[in-house]
């Protein structure tokens, strides 16, 4: 889907922050599974966290990734995905888990735009949290990890620069702009 952009990179790169930037421009964005099924989780007390079960917790936002794909085919103009369904694939060879077949379709047939935004490792504004619990080492290999996953499917990675999130958003939009949506 060419109106379908994904914003990927290792944890804490200021990811959701550039989202919610775009957000107050009016370029809505669907929500990131993994931090979905963290929170459900925790508050459920279930076990499909990545702390606990990586491979639920790999089923459950492969779930999500699909629905939220399914729910933005309806929705019309540009739209933003915090991190999209060849994630998934990333975070299941960092943890040594088999990619499943339906993962695989799912990656080859839900498409985005082939030009797909990275933000780097940016490790002075990286910061663990509740949610996340990854190290500085980890969020580098994570970033790795789906420039790797996003470049053997047939997508362009485009490296976001280290700056303020409104730059962040300029960059994006002026990109968005030359690649004529």
């Amino acid at each position: 889907m060419d109106r379908f952009f994904v914003l990927t990179g290792g944890p804490g790169s200021g990811k959701t922050t550039l989202l919610a930037a775009l957000a107050e421009q009016g370029l809505p964005h669907m929500p990131e599974a993994g931090r979905a099924v963290i929170r459900d989780q925790m508050a459920m007390g279930g076990t499909a966290l990545p702390w606990e079960d990586r491979e639920a917790f790999a089923d459950r936002m492969l779930e999500q990734d699909l629905a939220s794909y399914d729910a933005a085919m309806s929705r019309s103009g540009i739209l933003f995905f915090d991190r999209g369904i060849p994630d998934i694939i990333g975070y299941r060879t960092l943890c040594g888990l088999a990619i499943p077949g339906d993962l695989m379709r799912a990656a080859r047939t839900r498409r985005y735009h082939r030009h797909v935004f990275i933000a780097p490792p940016w490790q002075e504004i990286y910061a663990r949290d509740r949610e996340r619990r990854q190290d500085w080492a980890e969020a580098v290999d994570t970033h790795d990890a789906m420039l790797r996953v996003y470049r053997d499917l047939q997508y362009v990675p485009v490296p976001l620069p280290l700056a303020a999130p409104d730059a962040r958003a300029a960059f994006v939009r002026q990109s968005i702009a030359r690649w004529a949506v």
